[in-house]
């Protein structure tokens, strides 16, 4: 038999429209229009597991766990030696959900470290080409795409797409693709669709948060002050009564040009 043909790359199959470089403007100049400076260096384990904590926890909690972490352990050596039970008991203290399961994966990933690199230290990554880093980090229990794609592109500064609930949900109501695809589908769609460019993909993923946050809410979106109102299809059935039925995709009259 000869060989099955493989199926085309995500965006082949589901290409990008021809305004979705106007989604990511308007997003960027309603939300962020100056570029981004790389923030300072940080370790990279440090990064990783601050933004481990940062999973289904505020930012305020998984700096608060953080902080206890650094103060109960000033070097990770010690954490590895307490155990998943005493980095628990840190968590917990600390306030914030699921200690017992990040106290797991943060245990998991020091003995991981320690058995396969000798070392309770990242700083490699930094060496390695985008792949490799990835998969580096990807290998690592706990750490799935979108933690990854975090840490590579805020502290390793490489142009990687994280693409969190808010992006994902924005992007479905505008029917950028299909409604049942995955997040991690979602991800690699948007990697090969927006240019490659460390800072303009970083707006890009604060804009889109900040936008899924304040504007295009899981319940109650604020349809009508919106920057992508006459381009997205959900618009008519989710909005305020004022703003349902209006036609979108071009069909009205372009937001105002300080939004271009």
């Amino acid at each position: 038999m000869p060989p099955r043909a493989s199926r085309p790359p995500l965006h082949e199959q589901t290409p990008p429209p021809d305004w979705l470089p106007e989604v990511i403007a308007r997003l960027r100049a309603e939300y962020h229009p100056d570029l981004p400076l790389p923030r300072p260096e940080r370790q990279v384990l440090d990064a990783l597991l601050r933004t481990l904590l940062s999973q289904q926890n505020t930012s305020t909690v998984a700096a608060r766990q953080f902080a206890a972490l650094k103060a109960a352990y000033p070097r990770w050596e010690a954490a590895l030696l307490d155990g998943p039970d005493g980095i628990e008991t840190v968590l917990r203290d600390a306030g914030g959900g699921l200690a017992r399961i990040k106290a797991g994966y943060i245990h998991g990933i020091l003995a991981h470290l320690h058995e396969h690199l000798g070392t309770l230290d990242l700083a490699a990554t930094r060496q390695l080409n985008d792949q490799e880093a990835r998969n580096l980090l990807e290998g690592l229990p706990g750490i799935g795409m979108k933690t990854a794609s975090l840490v590579l592109l805020f502290d390793l500064l490489r142009p990687a797409l994280p693409v969190d609930t808010n992006i994902e949900r924005v992007a479905k109501r505008l029917e950028l693709f299909p409604q049942r695809w995955t997040a991690e589908k979602v991800e690699r769609w948007f990697d090969a669709v927006v240019p490659r460019e460390w800072a303009q993909r970083a707006a890009f993923h604060v804009a889109g948060v900040r936008h899924g946050r304040l504007t295009c809410r899981p319940r109650e979106p604020r349809c009508d002050r919106c920057v992508l109102q006459d381009l997205c299809p959900s618009a008519a059935l989710l909005g305020p009564s004022e703003t349902r039925g209006v036609r979108s995709r071009g069909e009205r009259n372009p937001v105002s040009s300080e939004h271009d």
